[in-house]
């Protein structure tokens, strides 16, 4: 589509694209982006015929944060700029997270702040091998956001988050994999063929069954064990009745591939 200009978007079949297009300024976050991320992400929930929607970036950086340059052109504005960016890239991350596709993350290089955010949403997290994380927010004199308060001490333990947020060490995309924030290290030029292998198998699956682990997922830690198994079978229900679900049991008897609509 051709009316973004700090990311870049397609849509081919049941894959979605989405890429972090400001390689020159290390794809950092600015107002553009976020607003672009937010309508981008509204293109995705919208479309019932997704499956997969693969986030990516172009350049030697995934996105290395907030730009900083433009915060400090706000002035004193700053408050109720970065405000407003923030509310727009919440938007965009929520959508992700609650709408029916799945979401690839691959991230191709340093992953800082906001960045480090943004890749903590995914459902399947791809990192390169060169690929590195921090957080970096208090180095700047800021604080989280990017529903990072929310994911990291859910993916690593509160102790974990707690030394990342306060330290800012930098995590090679090795040590990343070793502690539960991403789920696949790659070789770097393998990095987008991966991405898009994973999103084509994931296309060819039953839509409504990856919806449902995604609302499951994200209810689970507020639920109580009795409230998360009545969803489990309502949805189990709901799935089974389905006609995906019908040709699944159908293709499991004949021991053959489903072919999912």
């Amino acid at each position: 589509m051709d009316n973004f200009e700090c990311i870049t978007f397609e849509k081919q079949g049941a894959i979605a694209r989405v890429q972090l297009n400001r390689p020159d300024a290390a794809n950092g976050l600015n107002s553009q982006m976020g607003a672009e991320l937010k309508q981008a992400a509204l293109l995705c929930d919208a479309d019932a015929a997704l499956k997969v929607v693969v986030l990516g970036a172009s350049g030697r950086f995934f996105c290395a944060g907030g730009d900083i340059r433009e915060f400090a052109a706000l002035g004193d504005d700053i408050g109720p700029g970065i405000k407003a960016l923030a509310d727009d890239l919440h938007s965009a991350i929520s959508t992700f997270c609650r709408m029916r596709a799945a979401l690839i993350v691959a991230v191709n290089g340093v992953a800082a702040g906001g960045g480090f955010s943004l890749a903590l949403a995914g459902d399947i997290v791809l990192a390169a091998a060169s690929a590195s994380f921090t957080m970096a927010y208090t180095r700047a004199g800021l604080s989280p956001d990017g529903s990072s308060s929310y994911f990291l001490p859910r993916l690593v333990g509160l102790r974990k988050a707690q030394q990342l947020m306060l330290t800012n060490n930098s995590l090679s995309a090795d040590e990343a994999l070793q502690i539960g924030l991403v789920t696949y290290v790659v070789p770097d030029d393998e990095l987008q063929a991966e991405a898009d292998r994973l999103a084509t198998d994931l296309a060819q699956g039953a839509g409504n069954s990856v919806a449902c682990v995604k609302k499951l997922l994200l209810a689970s830690s507020s639920n109580s064990l009795e409230a998360q198994m009545e969803r489990e079978g309502q949805f189990l229900s709901e799935c089974a009745a389905s006609d995906d679900g019908r040709e699944g049991v159908q293709a499991f008897l004949e021991k053959g591939r489903p072919e999912f609509s």
